[in-house]
């Protein structure tokens, strides 16, 4: 294979890829190289990371350190069980760091093969917990709308996007879902409380809807991601809390795109001065170098566990996998050493200004939106009432497609155009990111 038609034609003769539609494909870059915050096409054109693959790449491509820590351990142990009876070395190591950078109150931890197995084993974890404690009745999960927590079939019925559903109806039952704190587009019904506080507030109704008997969990990610890059209000989180507390349901965080420092803290519900039940993680853990993943359970779940003598009947051939656990470990010694969250912070907002500065002014962008190094630009008909394009002119796809081409490759949710580069990426490039971004909308929306 010599170019990339060759590649491509036998790509699509041979490969299903995730989100497979007829003709998606037919402009389909071909990777051959990373290197830091730059993908390399088979053609030798150079992009811009603008996604750090998919939110997962913060250490760039070829971080020589997480290179030679799977090297020395494919050379040692590059495989054993997880199972109960079997561990190994890396695993502890990883779970003792992990121990000491999230939540103090999470300290115990199942290692998975992802984000998506993570959302399951939190949604099996919930109603495990809840049978140990005597409330048989506490299996359901609501999730939020735009909220995104993986395709795996659990994981799939929590995720609130609605064009993963159809195809693959019906959904498990005892899902349900609220509304997005969304401060760009929310409308409370209720002017006596913050919007924040009244988008948190759908929760206590739902719960209320449901019985609280029969909620087991609510899941949230801190800023949701996949649906557009959206940050709640300063008091969303902080009511959540509350709420959960007081109907005994579990608040698990799935911080697969915003741990390890993607937001400007380790994790980020630490921007709001809150603890959940347990916390789901992965993308980051190992820069994408390897596919791991996990949640961490507080000690209330962990000590409930401990006085039981029911097993966990809950397992995958590749939990606590010795080399995503050695990557691993080498990546959070990264993270701290390099200092990742205060990295994100100082570049997104200097991502932030950029945006501002480049499309702020521009009648079609009605939100630029972010925390850390995560953005969200979101493309309007109208500024003023906000007014939606009909998806059918793809304006959101126009547009990433103009940025392809000029060299930034990225992704998009319908008219949201989504941005979380390399946390290592060089000032100079987030420059430049918000330049192409500029003359791409200009490009397919005018000046």
């Amino acid at each position: 294979m010599t170019n990339s038609s060759e590649m491509l034609a036998l790509d699509k003769s041979h490969l299903i890829h995730p989100l497979h539609a007829t003709g998606a494909h037919d402009n389909a870059r071909i990777w051959v190289e990373g290197r830091g915050s730059t993908l390399i096409d088979a053609d030798g054109k150079e992009y811009i990371d603008g996604l750090a693959g998919l939110w997962n790449n913060t250490a760039g491509h070829s971080a020589q350190e997480l290179i030679d820590a799977a090297a020395q351990q494919y050379a040692t142990l590059p495989y054993a069980s997880g199972y109960v009876g079997s561990s190994n070395e890396k695993a502890i190591e990883l779970a003792e760091k992990l121990a000491s950078i999230t939540y103090p109150s999470i300290n115990r931890f199942y290692l998975t093969s992802g984000g998506g197995e993570a959302t399951d084993t939190s949604i099996k974890m919930s109603r495990f917990y809840w049978k140990l404690k005597g409330k048989m009745e506490k299996t359901k999960v609501i999730s939020r709308m735009f909220g995104y927590h993986g395709v795996t079939f659990a994981a799939m019925c929590a995720t609130g996007i609605p064009a993963y559903w159809p195809m693959f109806e019906p959904r498990i039952p005892g899902f349900s879902f609220i509304p997005s704190p969304y401060p760009y587009r929310y409308e409370s019904a209720d002017a006596s409380v913050s919007q924040g506080v009244a988008a948190a507030n759908e929760l206590e109704n739902r719960i209320l809807a449901e019985g609280p008997d029969t909620v087991a969990m609510f899941i949230a990610e801190p800023v949701q991601g996949s649906g557009g890059v959206i940050p709640p209000q300063d008091d969303y989180f902080p009511r959540i809390r509350e709420i959960c507390d007081k109907y005994d349901v579990l608040l698990v965080a799935d911080e697969v795109i915003t741990g390890f420092g993607r937001t400007g803290k380790m994790f980020a519900l630490e921007h709001w001065g809150i603890e959940p039940d347990i916390v789901q993680f992965a993308k980051a853990i190992t820069s994408g170098y390897f596919p791991f993943g996990g949640i961490g359970v507080s000690d209330a779940i962990a000590d409930a566990m401990d006085a039981s003598n029911e097993p966990f009947m809950h397992a995958y051939t590749y939990s606590a996998h010795p080399i995503g656990s050695a990557i691993a470990v080498a990546m959070i010694d990264l993270i701290q050493r390099e200092d990742f969250p205060g990295q994100a912070a100082k570049k997104g907002e200097r991502l932030m200004d950029n945006l501002q500065s480049a499309l702020g002014d521009h009648p079609h962008v009605g939100d630029i939106r972010g925390l850390g190094l995560l953005a969200g630009v979101e493309f309007v008909k109208d500024k003023a009432t906000k007014e939606t394009f009909d998806p059918a002119e793809q304006i959101g796809n126009k547009v990433l497609n103009a940025a392809i081409e000029r060299g930034l490759f990225t992704r998009i949710r319908g008219d949201v155009l989504c941005l979380a580069p390399p946390i290592i990426t060089e000032e100079s490039e987030l420059d430049r990111l918000a330049a192409i971004l500029r003359a791409a909308t200009i490009d397919v929306l005018g000046t």
